[in-house]
């Protein structure tokens, strides 16, 4: 019986840490389609490209910052990389997708491509050997016990600051002039024109914060889980993004968040149950898309119900 309490435990806990963080890093996807109606697979390059842009910039500000100050290094290279990579992801939505916005072959070939091109980049940058796999520091180290469960800092640390992500975007939403022109957006198109909202601008700003958003939740899995970066993670976390929004329905960010938690919860049986489908999850994104299609294609909410 104490055993099986613990198991219970153990999945609660560590499902829903990893949960939060799978839900943020698909929720940038889920905000620009909400917005848009741009499935951006692009978002898989953010999510790389943010790995490597902490990595550099940690090492900058280790460098230069005084001793005392060092602590503070992962958290300015955290803020630093959300900057910039919102502010590629909206640079390069303008020039990319949003001309050829109506077209969704385009838009899903274009996206596609962006990423192959953004890996070659990497390559070119970081040489074959630290594009293949980079280091990645930890962002605090040590143990701590919720509810019986033995957890490692960093990756309470990192659904907490997942949570912040989370509430931040929904105060960003629902009470700034800013976020209630993107809501209008997202609600109904003709509307929002007729309002005078400046289409093409908030446009580039969801596609901005959708990248930035990418770029936390690929630092926080990375560090937390001791993963090293990557030019090919975009295609694994790709999957995980899009099997997520699938789950929790296209354009709803509460859908997301509730889909995280799921393929949170999902995951960390498969691998604490079942070890030997370890080989399996790569596919197991995938799985989850087919099936959730055949049986529910609009995901638990889906857009109608966004962006609550």
């Amino acid at each position: 019986m104490n055993s099986s309490r613990s198991f219970m435990m153990d999945i609660i806990i560590l499902g829903t840490i990893s949960g939060l963080i799978y839900a943020l890093i698909a929720l940038g996807f889920s905000l620009i389609y909400g917005v848009s109606g741009v499935v951006n697979l692009t978002h898989g390059a953010f999510i790389m490209i943010g790995a490597y842009i902490f990595c550099e910039l940690n090492k900058i500000f280790l460098s230069t910052l005084p001793v005392e100050f060092s602590q503070l290094s992962p958290i300015l290279a955290i803020l630093s990389t959300a900057v910039l990579t919102a502010i590629i992801g909206s640079i390069y939505y303008r020039l990319t997708l949003h001309q050829v916005l109506g077209d969704e072959v385009a838009i899903l070939i274009i996206s596609l491509f962006g990423c192959t091109i953004f890996q070659q980049i990497i390559y070119l940058i970081f040489k074959p050997v630290w594009a293949a796999q980079y280091p990645v520091p930890t962002l605090i180290t040590g143990e701590l016990t919720l509810l019986g469960v033995r957890v490692e800092v960093d990756k309470a640390l990192a659904a907490i600051l997942s949570i912040i992500s989370f509430i931040g975007l929904w105060v960003f939403t629902s009470r700034t002039k800013v976020g209630n022109a993107l809501r209008a957006l997202s609600q109904d198109l003709e509307a929002a024109m007729l309002m005078g909202i400046d289409t093409a601008k908030m446009y580039m700003l969801a596609a901005g914060i959708a990248a930035g958003l990418a770029s936390v939740g690929s630092v926080l899995k990375i560090t937390s889980y001791a993963e090293p970066a990557s030019a090919f993670m975009w295609v694994e976390y790709m999957a995980y993004a899009f099997s997520i929004v699938i789950l929790g329905g296209l354009g709803s960010v509460k859908g997301t968040v509730i889909g995280g938690l799921v393929f949170g919860y999902v995951h960390t049986i498969v691998e604490s149950r079942f070890p030997r489908l370890g080989a399996l999850m790569p596919i197991f994104p995938f799985i989850i898309i087919i099936i959730m299609l055949i049986v529910r294609p609009k995901g638990f909410f889906g857009k109608r119900v966004e962006m609550e």
